[in-house]
């Protein structure tokens, strides 16, 4: 007679696995990791999209500014708009709340002309009453103007920042142009 000596049964497969799994902490780590990662996947995909409200459209401006009159624009108002002057220009930069609004962190331009600050790489705006810009150097020009021409692309003109003496520009004529 044959004797049968009986060999204890193979382990399950899903039993090995979890004991790989228990006898590793880098294995324990990513396992958790896993988990985690699953868990927020499906947590974003039951989650109702929180709605913002639009923000309210302000009427677009069009005027010459002084330099006493930008001062009010520096998103501190009522309506909360903000200007930026650039090189004589000035736009309205209030869709760019968080970078020129209060809190923000280049807020020093708002409601002032941060060309200076702009060609200089300074985040404040040191010069009170009209700035002509005659000292700064070439270099420091062409930066100004490039500015100016990503300001132009990016925010709506609003008109000039006035000299002292200078006389603002009537733009209610160019709106009867326009509508002829």
């Amino acid at each position: 007679m044959a004797s049968e000596t009986s060999a204890p049964a193979p382990e399950g497969f899903l039993t090995s696995i979890f004991n790989e799994i228990i006898s590793s902490p880098l294995n324990l780590a990513l396992v958790f990791v896993i988990c985690y990662l699953i868990y927020k996947i499906f947590k974003s995909r039951n989650e109702t999209p929180v709605q913002v409200a639009p923000e309210p459209q302000l009427p677009k401006l069009r005027k010459d500014f002084t330099v006493e009159e930008m001062k009010k624009f520096d998103g501190n108002g009522p309506d909360g708009r903000i200007l930026v002057a650039v090189n004589g220009k000035v736009f309205d930069v209030t869709k760019g709340k968080r970078f020129y609004g209060p809190g923000g962190p280049y807020a020093a331009f708002g409601g002032r002309d941060a060309s200076r600050g702009l060609a200089t790489f300074s985040v404040s705006c040191e010069k009170e009453g009209y700035d002509d810009l005659s000292d700064l150097n070439p270099q420091e020009m062409e930066s100004v103007r490039e500015w100016e021409m990503q300001f132009t692309e990016k925010y709506d003109y609003v008109g000039r920042l006035l000299k002292d003496g200078e006389e603002p520009t009537n733009y209610s004529d160019e709106e009867d142009d326009k509508d002829k």
